[in-house]
């Protein structure tokens, strides 16, 4: 670069800089006018501050607008915000000059504030403010701003803000009587595949509607079906994610007592109850951190995932060495059995906590959701879940599959005579295997937790699919339950749309019976000579 372009570039940037201090000054100067009494010196202040493009230009026009404006004795304006706390517009740490004074706010300066306001958040160099006023002006439809939108949609060069800025077009024009703004408006709804348009096509192309144009009621048509193409679209993925979602919380439910009755071949009626405790447990947890631990709230959930299994899996040992291990052999019994103590723990839960549900809040992590498609959100909670699905699936198989514990638990499984004279404790791995099983079923409750209220019949609700899940899988087999799992949670979730909820259940459930009856042994079938004796 030689001394000439060296000198010009110094030059422009001391024009800017002269420039910017003139535009800042000449703010500073127009701010103080918004206090005076004179109607019409107000009108113009607002007028030249809507020709700014500074960010305390926006400032001064919004708290204006609100009605939060305050100017001192000096002609500094002030914003008032809760608790009669006052910052600058201009930044710094000035303090107020005397007494404050807020400017007129009245009809006629509000319906100037509308198209100014507009007119500079439309033209500002910050992109997010543009996209933010395009939106808000999509929402709401104001015929007399229509020139500033079409004049700043031309200048527009961000693809996203410039739709938007369309669509807001798009609201007026589709009500007005020129025929090619119309076509236009129909073309940018086309485009974007906005469902917010969807009652005005409608209106247009129905019969004895207020349109009577062929090519406008073509293009509206077209629109229409676009966006019902769209909002399918978004159902089948809404429900695939919502059907994962529900698979991820059956495989939860369903996986302990896969353990549990593939080894054991106890039909555990209290499993539900042992979800029930585990979200309750993660109650119990978060009311601890409120109360002790108030400034690290949003860690309850991260100490409730031990706490649950440490308190389901002690339960559910207690249960077979006290009640189960009399049982083994004789199916019915432990089915009554185990009824009652289901009936045991709700009523205990009902003492303790009371019968009312309870609420669990989500952690600030878990709040919200990522807007992949326009109406369609998905969730950070159930997302969590499914993720913490898939980690709690990694563990029972590494516990089964890389473990000595769960070298025993598959031989005890295979054949229990020959591993009783192969020296395996049989009564112990019963029992641990028990634990693990209730304590993975408390992991269930404390996912169960995130998605809903809590309440002593929690574990009712998911009895009957859990068993449907292991059945369908293949007794005793992790692969079975996983496939069972998911197949059930995004089969129902599709069926709900067309069928409804309650004829979706019953559907499902007649398909279970005909797969049944052609592959008794589920999806994955137990080899070995267990699967002999079954």
């Amino acid at each position: 670069m030689n001394k000439r372009s060296l000198l010009s570039l110094f030059v422009g940037c001391v024009l800017a800089l002269v420039s910017a201090t003139a535009w800042a000054q000449d703010l500073h100067q127009t701010a103080k006018e918004l206090a005076s009494s004179d109607k019409d010196k107000v009108r113009v202040a607002v007028e030249a501050i809507a020709k700014s493009s500074e960010p305390a230009a926006l400032a001064l026009l919004e708290a204006l607008a609100e009605d939060s404006l305050r100017i001192d004795a000096a002609g500094v304006p002030f914003v008032a915000g809760e608790s009669r706390s006052l910052s600058p517009v201009f930044g710094g740490s000035a303090k107020p000059s005397g007494a404050l004074s807020a400017p007129t706010l009245d009809n006629s300066l509000r319906r100037q504030l509308e198209p100014a306001l507009a007119s500079l958040k439309l033209g500002f160099p910050d992109p997010k403010v543009r996209l933010a006023a395009a939106k808000d002006l999509a929402k709401s439809r104001n015929d007399d701003l229509a020139p500033l939108i079409r004049a700043a949609a031309a200048k527009e060069k961000v693809a996203e803000i410039k739709t938007n800025m369309l669509l807001a077009l798009a609201q007026i024009d589709l009500h007005g009587d020129d025929k090619g703004l119309k076509l236009a408006a129909l073309a940018a709804i086309t485009a974007a595949a906005d469902a917010s348009f969807k009652p005005d096509l409608e209106r247009m192309v129905a019969k004895g509607g207020p349109e009577t144009d062929a090519a406008v009621k073509k293009a509206a048509v077209t629109a229409l079906s676009v966006i019902d193409s769209r909002l399918a679209l978004i159902s089948v993925i809404g429900n695939l994610f919502y059907g994962l979602s529900l698979g991820s919380v059956l495989l939860l439910c369903a996986l302990g007592l896969a353990i549990t009755f593939g080894l054991l071949r106890v039909i555990n009626m209290a499993h539900g109850e042992l979800l029930m405790i585990g979200a309750y447990s993660t109650y119990a947890v978060q009311k601890f951190f409120t109360a002790y631990f108030p400034a690290h709230q949003d860690l309850y959930l991260l100490a409730a995932v031990p706490v649950a299994f440490i308190i389901t899996a002690a339960i559910g040992m207690l249960l077979e060495r006290s009640v189960i291990r009399f049982l083994y052999g004789r199916p019915l019994e432990t089915l009554l059995a185990t009824w009652g103590i289901s009936l045991i723990l709700i009523q205990t839960v009902r003492l303790i906590f009371g019968a009312q549900n309870v609420a669990v809040a989500n952690p600030s992590y878990l709040a919200g959701g990522i807007e992949v498609l326009p109406g369609f959100v998905l969730t950070y909670s159930r997302l969590a879940v499914i993720l913490f699905s898939s980690a709690v699936t990694t563990f029972v198989w590494f516990v089964l599959q890389r473990t000595p514990l769960g070298l025993h638990v598959r031989a005890v499984t295979q054949n229990r005579q020959m591993a009783a004279g192969m020296g395996i404790a049989t009564r112990r791995v019963d029992v641990w295997t028990f634990g693990i099983g209730s304590g993975v079923a408390g992991l269930g409750g404390v996912a169960l937790s995130q998605l809903g209220n809590v309440g002593p019949e929690l574990g009712q609700q998911y009895i009957v699919d859990s068993f449907m899940v292991v059945v369908l899988g293949g007794v005793g087999k992790l692969a079975g339950t996983l496939a069972g799992a998911f197949g059930l949670g995004i089969l129902n979730k599709l069926l709900e749309p067309a069928a409804g909820a309650v004829l979706g259940k019953i559907v499902i459930l007649a398909l279970i019976i005909l797969f049944i009856q052609r592959r008794p042994q589920g999806i994955f079938a137990l080899k070995g000579r267990a699967a002999e004796a079954m």
